[in-house]
């Protein structure tokens, strides 16, 4: 028999999730919490949840992840990265809408490091010219 379970990890910045995603009532658990109780602002909540909107399967799966690294922004970002990887694996039709949408490619936009010589990553020490 087929695993009903399905695994997929994401990636954001800094921050690494790993989604299982099954059949159920649609419950979210994140590192042992709820859902709303780990993301408490609504657009980082729509942002993880929007995989499961554009495929029609909001409270149809239940996903368990573990999240570590990186902000809450990226952390929201990597999740919702995960669980478009895994709904593929549950269903292959859903690749199309998810990657018409950006869902399955990371987002490679990382800080950019600080070179020597200067203040930052782009910006230089003051000049004075007198």
């Amino acid at each position: 028999m087929a695993s009903q379970r399905h695994y997929a990890t994401g990636k954001r910045k800094n921050a690494i999730a790993r989604a299982w995603v099954q059949p159920g009532q649609g419950e979210i658990t994140i590192n042992g919490r709820t859902f709303e109780n780990y993301f408490t602002l609504l657009p980082h909540r729509t942002h993880v949840e929007s995989p499961l909107e554009k495929t029609s399967t909001l409270g149809q799966f239940q996903i368990r992840a573990s999240i570590s690294g990186g902000g809450v922004a990226g952390q929201a970002g990597a999740l919702r990265h995960a669980i478009a990887k895994a709904l593929v694996q549950v269903n292959p039709e859903f690749r199309g809408p998810l990657k018409k949408d950006g869902m399955l490619t990371r987002d490679s936009r990382v800080k950019e490091r600080k070179k020597y010589g200067q203040k930052g990553a782009r910006a230089l020490f003051q000049y004075s010219k007198r």
